[in-house]
Formats: C-alpha cells, structure tokens, sequence
C-alpha cells in the first residue's frame, strides 16, 4: 500500500516535533516514507549512513507514529538508501 502524500507529510511533521528542528535537519530532510507491506513500513533516505542511523535510533518512534496516523500496526520500519529505491 502506498502512503498518500499527506499521511507522508502527517508522519514527517509528528517525527519534527520529537527529534527537534536540528536534528530533524541533520536525518529527516529528504526522508521518504514510501509505502506499507503487511506491517512493514518502508522509507527511503538520501544517503546509506543516514538510512542507517534512522533505522537504529528512530525506527520506535517512526513505527508508533506510523500506527497512529496509518490506522494500521506498524511492527517494523526500513530505511533503505535511495539508491536501491
């Protein structure tokens, strides 16, 4: 399932107000949450090591807030470089 541009724009603003402004700068911009297969969300960062950290540090909170606003159990998230997208 494809995420609609909005719930995309809806997770990006609720992971702004955890992580704050700086770093939401240094990880989240270029961030693409791209779609959902079974409980997996997928998102897709501009660089490896940035797909990496997100992955590591993030995931917890991206899946919580992905739950929340795709009204579906997000068990895991992947941050793939965009690369392999």
């Amino acid at each position: 399932m494809r995420i609609s541009l909005i719930e995309e724009q809806a997770i990006t603003a609720r992971m702004a107000m955890v992580v704050g402004a700086e770093e939401f700068d240094r990880l989240f911009l270029g961030i693409q949450f791209g779609e959902v297969d079974g409980d997996i969300l997928y998102a897709y960062a501009p660089e490896a090591d940035l797909a990496e950290e997100l992955e590591e540090t993030y995931s917890l909170h991206i899946s919580i807030i992905a739950s929340e606003i795709l009204k579906r159990k997000i068990g895991i998230v992947m941050v793939l470089p965009r690369v392999l997208h």
